[in-house]
């Protein structure tokens, strides 16, 4: 009843006026805008995504835009969001044309594998530090925000994105100062103003700031870090670190197995090569 008391002295203060008819007191949870939030935390609307996994694959562009709209929407939900959609972005191309094939498959059952077991994400705090764990590899950049409420680190949102043709010449630390800058700059009005330590697998961050030859474009990067909000950068070695899975595709057992075919298996691999159109692809 404190907070409510707030909520409407707030209101009051600034002459906002409530709708009966729209407001709910009371309630365990609540839906809103797509999302189910509760003291839990916050998670996708099931209705939302009811019998997605009987979704069938889109058969045009028009399709496939609304599609990827939802999984913008909900993309705070979806690890490695960025590396995931790549065959279905490239789609969208202008010019692209549009042809729907196995790694549009995949990525498609694997994005309504995300959207059905996602667990709640936690609403973050202003008062606990944050922690950003970071990572990049040769194609994107990926960030994971978490705090800890007193039962270890949880998750307060995951972030993507892949990088420019130029981003991708960038030297490895370059790459991997990204990954931070992008998680600050994403996540700025959570952090700021807040105690944060950025993780990274890449050593020689921890140093940076240290360092006596920077290029511009570091020097750029750290001009905004260093204006803007209250950080430290700490190692966390790669096997270790989370974030690798947000930029770097998994191996699956599947696929070690296959590696240690036997003579049978190479047989119907090079029959299905020259009859086979997918494989022939």
């Amino acid at each position: 009843l404190k907070d409510l008391e707030a909520v409407f002295s707030l209101l009051q203060q600034h002459r906002l006026i409530t709708k009966g008819s729209k407001c709910e007191f009371l309630k365990q949870e609540l839906e809103f805008l797509g999302h189910v939030i509760s003291i839990n935390g916050v998670k996708i609307d099931p209705k939302k995504i009811a019998n997605r996994q009987d979704w069938k694959p889109p058969a045009n562009l028009r399709e496939l835009q609304i599609f990827m709209g939802f999984v913008s929407y909900v993309r705070r939900f979806i690890p490695d969001m960025a590396g995931v959609t790549s065959p279905l972005t490239d789609l969208l191309k202008k010019g692209k044309f549009y042809e729907w094939g196995g790694e549009q498959q995949a990525a498609f059952e694997q994005l309504n594998l995300f959207l059905t077991t996602s667990p709640a994400l936690r609403i973050a705090d202003p008062h606990p530090p944050f922690e950003l764990i970071t990572d990049a590899s040769d194609l994107a950049v990926g960030t994971l925000l978490l705090q800890d409420f007193g039962e270890g680190l949880q998750p307060i949102a995951y972030e993507s994105r892949k990088l420019n043709p130029a981003e991708q010449t960038y030297p490895v630390h370059d790459k991997e100062l990204l990954a931070i800058v992008h998680a600050f700059k994403v996540w700025c009005w959570y952090v700021t103003g807040a105690d944060v330590t950025a993780r990274t697998d890449h050593k020689l961050l921890q140093f940076i700031r240290a360092q006596p030859a920077l290029n511009p474009r570091q020097i750029r990067w750290l001009d905004y870090l260093e204006s803007k909000f209250y950080y430290r950068v700490t190692y966390k070695r790669g096997v270790s670190n989370i974030a690798d899975a947000l930029t770097r595709p998994s191996v699956h057992t599947a696929t070690v197995l296959i590696t240690q075919a036997n003579p049978l298996l190479t047989g119907l691999f090079t029959h299905g090569y020259t009859t086979d159109p997918w494989f022939k692809r």
